[in-house]
């Protein structure tokens, strides 16, 4: 095994932090509590954050490193078909794919819940649906994405949860790399 430093405290930190909120928020706050408001700015304060991370972070951080072109999850999807296992460094085209997916869905998900507290969508039915809906579908992300993590690891024998706990993918010496 071949030890590659790719993910740095920031995106450690922030990926956990990102997990224990939206986790609080979805299955152990109130939803009318101020304490679930709170938690939901948080989350948002946390994606600005990682945004910001995004253009001026190290390089696996940065999202010039990982905006994947549809040819690239193109070939990903077709690796996973055929069989052949090459092993990105930074976020595989699909994954990058996920996190985009997420980000948005979150940034929607505290638009949305803002716009209930506020005097002119407090009560309006479509807000209150569309922050619902928009929680399930980052619901049902989060278990893709987890599945997909597991599968990858497996497929790849690179361990990714590990990974990003330590920062450190440690890829098996004979894959391809893709830098």
């Amino acid at each position: 095994m071949t030890r590659h430093p790719v993910w740095d405290p920031f995106i450690r930190l922030f990926h956990w932090a990102l997990v224990a909120g939206f986790a609080a928020n979805a299955l152990f706050t109130d939803d009318e509590s101020t304490l679930h408001e709170w938690v939901g700015y948080a989350v948002v304060g946390l994606i600005a954050a990682r945004l910001i991370w995004g253009l001026i972070g190290p390089r696996h951080a940065r999202f010039a490193d990982f905006l994947p072109s549809p040819r690239a999850a193109l070939q990903q999807v077709q690796d996973i078909a055929t069989g052949r296992h090459r092993v990105y460094l930074g976020h595989t085209p699909l994954g990058a794919l996920m996190i985009l997916n997420l980000l948005l869905t979150i940034l929607l998900i505290g638009a949305t819940g803002y716009m209930m507290t506020t005097n002119a969508f407090w009560g309006v039915e479509w807000v209150e649906e569309a922050h619902e809906v928009l929680v399930g579908w980052a619901e049902i992300s989060v278990l893709v994405h987890i599945a997909a993590v597991i599968w990858e690891s497996f497929r790849t024998g690179v361990n990714l949860p590990q990974a990003m706990i330590s920062g450190v993918k440690s890829v098996p010496d004979d894959a391809t790399i893709v830098k």
